[in-house]
């Protein structure tokens, strides 16, 4: 057991001793065949000069017992053998590929089978929750909405609260709630997220008064309700501006110190329209397609880089009552509700505390998506119909 143990977690250093053994061996003098071109690429070789050749010619002919001081054909090709330096054969190189293929196919094979035993075990025993008490959380598009729910629920575990959003008063009664709820201090600005510009602007200003950011959640969004031939140019870029590029523009502002302290939270508000297209929301959709995949994107970058103490939750949630969707019908409110706003931050917080990468709600968003990817385009269109989510939606945008 110790041993496969070991295998899973260091096969870096198992697969290093398993290649170094494999180049030993397939060079060892009886492994190796003597090959004439490496005897005549030898004769290049830096050797006695002519005069050290004749001073040393009896000493020569006494070792070898020849007239020319030749040394005999099997000595040579030893002594030719030790002069080369040996690079891996053949059969080392495919011998420590054929051990690597090995091992990484043993790991592959033994995670895959802990990992679903661990998600089964979860099903049951819930995962415990990391302690955010102090944490500076930023939260975007917090002046109405799940934003100003998310800041009472934060504010509730004790934490620091850095509000944005572009309306003025909705933040401040946001900032207020979030105070009466226990939070250790409330920060708020008015910020266009749309605004590169002012994005960095604010972001300065919060560094200088408040300090880095450790939890960052990207929870503005906006939404047309139009089709895609009907949206005017201005409103389809101010939804990309400020559902996708806004994403970009936050984490370069705060990403750099959670990875110079390899500690942080990255949060990204998405949708279940970021995965599979609403007939309807077009420039909705490509917004919130790019922001899962950005926010992918980025957490396999800092897996890459060793930064695994800065976390990734992507959320994407069918329908919200919120006010942005009034006026969207579920066809089957069993299967596909119109969530409550209370239980999807409860969610998401809950997401966050136990650093859970994807989180689709309701839950039958996960057999959804699969079969998305399982089925034939055409048996997915009937899905749609039959489940409702090819039916034209239509949003409330007056607010």
């Amino acid at each position: 057991m110790w041993l496969i143990c070991f295998i899973v977690k260091r096969p870096d250093r198992v697969c290093g001793f398993l290649s170094a053994f494999a180049c030993w061996w397939c060079s060892r003098p009886e492994v190796l065949i003597f090959r004439p071109e490496a005897a005549q690429s030898a004769s290049a070789l830096p050797g006695p000069n002519s005069q050290d050749l004749t001073r040393h010619g009896e000493s020569a002919r006494g070792a070898c017992g020849s007239v020319s001081g030749r040394v005999p054909p099997g000595s040579r090709g030893l002594q030719r053998k030790r002069r080369i330096p040996q690079s891996p054969s053949k059969t080392a190189v495919l011998l420590r590929f054929i051990m690597n293929f090995f091992l990484e196919t043993i790991q592959v094979l033994l995670l895959s089978i802990w990992f679903n035993v661990e998600s089964f075990i979860h099903l049951f025993v819930p995962r415990k929750k990391k302690n955010i008490s102090g944490e500076v959380v930023l939260i975007t598009g917090a002046g109405s909405g799940i934003g100003r729910l998310m800041a009472q629920e934060f504010a509730a575990l004790g934490t620091v609260l850095v509000l944005w959003d572009i309306n003025k008063e909705g933040v401040k009664e946001t900032a207020r709630l979030a105070q009466s709820n226990g939070a250790v201090k409330v920060h708020h600005y008015v910020c266009d997220c749309s605004d590169k510009n002012e994005v960095y602007r604010v972001a300065d200003q919060v560094k200088r008064e408040v300090g880095d950011i450790s939890i960052l959640v990207n929870n503005a969004g906006i939404v047309t309700g139009k089709k895609f031939i009907d949206s005017p140019d201005s409103l389809i870029e101010k939804t990309m501006e400020v559902n996708t590029m806004a994403h970009f523009w936050t984490y370069k502002a705060f990403l750099p110190a959670m990875i110079a302290n390899n500690h942080g939270h990255l949060v990204s508000i998405a949708s279940s329209a970021g995965l599979i297209g609403v007939n309807g929301l077009a420039d909705y959709c490509a917004s919130k397609f790019g922001a899962v995949g950005f926010a992918e994107s980025v957490g396999l970058e800092l897996l890459a880089i060793g930064k695994d103490g800065v976390k990734t939750t992507i959320v994407c949630p069918y329908f919200i009552n919120t006010g942005m969707f009034d006026g969207c019908q579920t066809k089957w409110p069993t299967v596909l509700p119109i969530l409550d706003p209370h239980y999807v931050v409860k969610k998401i917080v809950n997401a966050v505390l136990t650093d859970q990468v994807y989180l689709l709600l309701p839950r039958s968003m996960y057999i959804i998506t699969a079969l998305k990817n399982l089925l034939h385009w055409k048996s997915f269109v009937l899905l749609g119909v039959y489940l409702g989510l090819t039916a034209e939606v239509e949003c409330d945008t007056s607010s």
